[in-house]
């Protein structure tokens, strides 16, 4: 969860890599895509991890590869941005396999989260 929380924060922190990839064509948009590379002294999912941000700069995906299970990949949609403490995060999260073509698998939806309340101090 701390990546999934702490996107796009995460991208200032020391030893963390970028590179802007091509966009992707998704429900009608463009989004541009980050490359991220993370160092090997943070736990994630995967080292490497592709963002996606829609045309006003807000993510919309996140792909990686769960190493732990094999690099099965996942598509993590987020959506209805809402505001905390003036900071903006998705209070919905929704997890669908990776395709080998790098679109979403349809179904079935693999992990869903709603956050209804988040407390910053």
């Amino acid at each position: 969860m701390w990546t999934y929380m702490n996107t796009p924060f995460f991208l200032a922190r020391p030893g963390i890599q970028t590179e802007e990839i091509a966009p992707w064509q998704e429900a009608g948009e463009t989004w541009r895509r980050l490359k991220v590379h993370f160092p090997a002294e943070i736990a994630t999912h995967s080292k490497e991890q592709t963002l996606y941000f829609d045309q006003q700069g807000l993510l919309k995906r996140h792909d990686y590869h769960m190493e732990i299970c094999g690099g099965i990949g996942a598509a993590h949609y987020v959506s209805d941005i809402e505001k905390f403490s003036g900071i903006v995060f998705p209070t919905k999260h929704r997890i669908f396999g990776l395709q080998p073509d790098g679109h979403a698998a349809p179904e079935p939806l693999v992990v869903s989260i709603d956050i209804d309340q988040l407390v910053l101090f």
